[in-house]
């Protein structure tokens, strides 16, 4: 499918100046280049900067020189106060503690946070945590888990990372004489539960000035508020970074504001001393260079999120609250249940995603064949080959653990909303997940068909539901239609965002070292993507070749068309090996990419990663 590239708005040289004095930066800032570098450097670097927001002096040094000590106030996040009263209340009368979370990355990190944490500064024995189990309990807050704490004696439950929906399951709590103080970041419902206290800076009447915290870090401002209350070391909060920053990460949240913040002291944590758990997971992972976000999204938390997917939440958290002293047998049984878990979860993953795409191919061949129409390209290569803006599919037999992978998978290939069910826990239910394609409030689209389902919750771009078999038909039909009114067009192909055009020339070390202050990169702070028009391959033994065992990859080496006095520049185009024929023989193009560095036989130069190629 062919990538539209959007040019952000780009500012000249002469109006940055009444924006943002980027000649003031240069002389502030050791990050931004000198007076002596290329105005064109400045500008391209001031861009960047403004189309994230980032107007003022003070805003660019706070965004390249991040500090703990601009973590917002935890107080000011409403309830904040009930919630450590209740703690402190807790510990005082030496009342059990029950920390409830959910089974995937964002809920085990944040139930391991908490009860390394509480372990430290309470009586082990007192603690517990407990994760639901997905296919006999499912998502949120459960009625078996809170009678699991009452009947047990927990006065008071922590829960994490869900439960600002669950009113009729604390109600129940309540009656059953339990506690219990939410920590979450979903979006609420009309109505609060009645819990002790609420944390959610999603809450409308909540003042926090940060909304999108991950539960986890939700979780955190817990423990921060608690630990200023009491005068403890800061130090012993920011050693768990590592478990908030794979959540922020894992959870895929803008990595913008406090979360960049958590995220960049939290990648230190996770490269310099992570956790026991967390270290034997990265080496599992086989991550042996500085481990970056994107490591912790496609190697490290898969492997945790498989234990709640395939079979128990909880052997992830007992990995992650490992003792540091505890024997070398234990982690290595640990890991290696893991390592078995997400083996099984990658197999049932593919399976069911091919299934799913037959199924969606076979469906549309047969609108087809009814409609009269014939198809103008091979069936799965379009996003709408029929007009459908999305996709809503249903299987009793699909392994409910990963039809939230199969889901994002299925948008990947269609590009189009997508919601894959399967049956839920209880008889006459399915339930599932959804994905959405960027740009697209999915949350907002499911929410116009509540009538439809038992429950729902999520962001913009992901939620889960659950509703009647016989209402699927229906609900998919009102989807279909809500999107097919509310969906721009250009949303239904795959967009790239383009930062900035550059020259070739204007890819210099300077401008790379700088780019790397931008990191860490994720959601709302994107590794900054840039685009070359009109290069050619620069011909000759030194020109373009694929590579790879298959050759399945291509190795650039271009200049500009109309400057070829232009030093050549080199790039690597992982899959785009059958793009050689066409360049090698001259053709002009186009080239997104991002930067990175290379170090080939001791040299170390910044080539192009390859993001996509229009050829003209």
């Amino acid at each position: 499918m062919k990538k539209t590239w959007i040019v952000n708005e780009q500012i000249e040289e002469e109006k940055i100046a009444q924006i943002a004095p980027i000649d003031k930066l240069a002389e502030k800032l050791d990050c931004l280049p000198n007076s002596s570098s290329s105005t064109r450097t400045r500008t391209i670097v001031a861009n960047l900067l403004l189309q994230r927001g980032i107007k003022t002096v003070e805003e660019v040094k706070d965004f390249f020189n991040p500090s703990l000590d601009m973590l917002h106030d935890p107080f000011l996040m409403r309830d904040m106060d009930k919630a450590v009263e209740r703690l402190d209340k807790a510990i005082a009368h030496d009342e059990k503690i029950l920390i409830y979370g959910d089974y995937d990355v964002d809920g085990t990190t944040a139930v391991a946070l908490l009860y390394k944490y509480l372990k430290d500064e309470y009586k082990p024995a007192f603690l517990e945590y407990y994760i639901p189990d997905r296919y006999t309990e499912g998502y949120g807050v459960s009625l078996k888990g809170i009678d699991y704490a009452a009947d047990n004696g927990f006065a008071l439950m922590i829960v994490t990372d869900c439960g600002v929906k669950a009113v009729e399951k604390v109600k129940h709590a309540n009656e059953r004489g339990v506690d219990i103080i939410i920590c979450d970041h979903h979006q609420p419902g009309d109505v609060l539960p009645n819990a002790v206290a609420v944390l959610d800076p999603q809450r409308k009447d909540c003042p926090y000035p940060y909304k999108w915290l991950s539960g986890c870090g939700v979780s955190f401002k817990l423990i921060h508020a608690h630990t200023k209350r009491h005068n403890l070391p800061m130090s012993r909060l920011y050693k768990l970074l590592d478990l908030v920053c794979v959540s922020i990460a894992s959870d895929i949240v803008p990595i913008t504001g406090e979360n960049r913040i958590l995220a960049y002291f939290g990648l230190q944590q996770l490269n310099d001393d992570p956790c026991l758990g967390l270290k034997t997971i990265i080496k599992a992972a086989r991550v042996f260079k500085a481990l970056t976000i994107n490591d912790i999204v496609f190697r490290v938390g898969p492997k945790i999120n498989a234990a709640g997917r395939v079979e128990s939440g909880n052997s992830a958290v007992s990995l992650l609250t490992a003792d540091e002293d505890l024997a070398p047998k234990e982690v290595t049984v640990g890991i290696n249940r893991l390592n078995r878990l997400n083996e099984k979860r990658k197999n049932l993953d593919h399976e069911i995603t091919d299934a799913a795409i037959k199924m969606i191919r076979q469906s549309e061949a047969e609108q087809f064949q009814t409609s009269g129409q014939t198809p103008g390209q091979t069936l799965g290569e379009t996003s709408s080959p029929i007009g459908k803006t999305t996709t809503v599919l249903y299987n009793p037999a699909w392994h409910k653990g990963v039809v939230g992978i199969v889901a994002s998978r299925l948008t990947e290939t269609f590009y189009r909303p997508t919601i894959v069910l399967t049956q839920s826990q209880l008889d006459g239910f399915a339930s599932g997940s959804a994905r959405s394609v960027e740009g697209f409030d999915l949350y907002r689209a499911i929410s116009q068909c509540a009538d439809l389902l038992e429950n729902y919750g999520g962001h913009k771009y992901a939620a889960g539901l659950t509703l009647r078999i016989e209402n699927i038909e229906p609900f998919k039909a009102r989807f279909e239609k809500i999107v097919a009114e509310t969906i721009e067009d250009y949303m239904l192909a795959p967009l790239i965002n383009v930062d900035a055009k550059l020259k070739l020339q204007d890819i210099t070390p300077e401008l790379y070292e700088i780019l790397k202050k931008f990191a860490p990169f994720g959601p709302d702070n994107t590794n900054p993507v840039f685009m070359t028009e009109r290069v050619v391959d620069c011909g000759g033994s030194d020109g373009s070749r694929r590579v790879g065992k298959d050759n399945e990859h291509l190795r650039l080496v271009v200049i500009e068309k109309d400057d070829t006095r232009c030093k050549e520049k080199s790039g690597i185009g992982f899959g785009m090996g059958d793009l050689y024929n066409e360049i090698s023989g001259g053709a002009e193009f186009d080239v997104c990419y991002t930067l990175q560095e290379n170090t080939f036989m001791g040299k170390t130069d910044v080539q192009m990663m390859v993001r996509d190629v229009h050829i003209h």
